[in-house]
């Protein structure tokens, strides 16, 4: 599914974590933080630091459990994150979802088990013949405010959970140096079709420590970048 990049960083501070702590959709963010997003285990200014452990239980939502709000989203329409502080390593951002049973609480469904599907990946965009930097012109979500993408139009409506993801490579030299940041929203979606989306993966299990896409190498310089994980459902 095409990814929807939204507001460059305008102002860059010190702080060089970040947090998802809103949804948007069409560009038109919720109005406070942790509403429709589960709150994540670093949610202040101070302590916004990516997770390098593959293995862990928070690869999925980060420690986020639950959340109060549900936001309505219609298939078609761009869904996404904002990002508070701007992203601000470069890497992929990636965006899954999972459909919540019927006979499940949103607010308090954990999406364990391969239940995942890779909705939208914004990855390297490079030329013909140069090597990938780790620059804006290579990295389309680098310093982005909001990054988003199209919700299939194919998706049976219904409850979602919402997963994004950043990647920052700047310490990916070796297994375990990619740095996660990672949340997770509730979702409702409407006007949906009648698509089987897929395939699914689970959250720890999806990557592994080695994979291409978790490592980044300075030299020999890379001509190439492959996000991890399945292909996106086009729906």
């Amino acid at each position: 599914m095409r990814p929807i990049l939204l507001l460059p960083l305008l102002a860059v501070g010190i702080e060089a974590h970040y947090k998802f702590p809103r949804l948007h959709v069409n560009g038109v963010p919720e109005t406070a933080d942790w509403q429709a997003v589960r709150k994540t285990k670093t949610t202040n200014s101070r302590d916004n630091g990516g997770l390098n452990d593959i293995s862990s239980s928070d690869m999925r939502c980060f420690g986020g459990t639950s959340a109060k709000s549900v936001v309505t989203v219609s298939t078609g329409d761009t869904l996404g994150f904002v990002a508070s502080s701007g992203i601000m390593h470069f890497g992929p951002a990636q965006f899954y979802m999972a459909r919540v049973p019927d006979d499940k609480d949103i607010t308090t469904w954990d999406a364990t088990g391969n239940v995942w599907f890779k909705a939208g990946s914004i990855a390297a965009v490079g030329q013909e013949g140069k090597a990938l930097s780790g620059t804006e012109a290579n990295w389309p979500a680098y310093h982005k405010t909001q990054v988003g993408f199209k919700v299939p139009k194919d998706l049976p409506s219904g409850n979602y959970l919402v997963r994004v993801e950043s990647i920052a490579l700047h310490l990916a030299q070796q297994p375990n140096g990619a740095q996660f940041y990672i949340a997770c929203g509730q979702v409702k979606v409407t006007g949906g079709g009648s698509g089987a989306p897929g395939p699914l993966v689970a959250f720890p299990g999806a990557y592994r420590a080695s994979d291409p896409g978790l490592i980044w190498k300075n030299s020999p310089p890379q001509m190439s970048y492959t996000a991890p994980g399945p292909p996106v459902w086009e729906g």
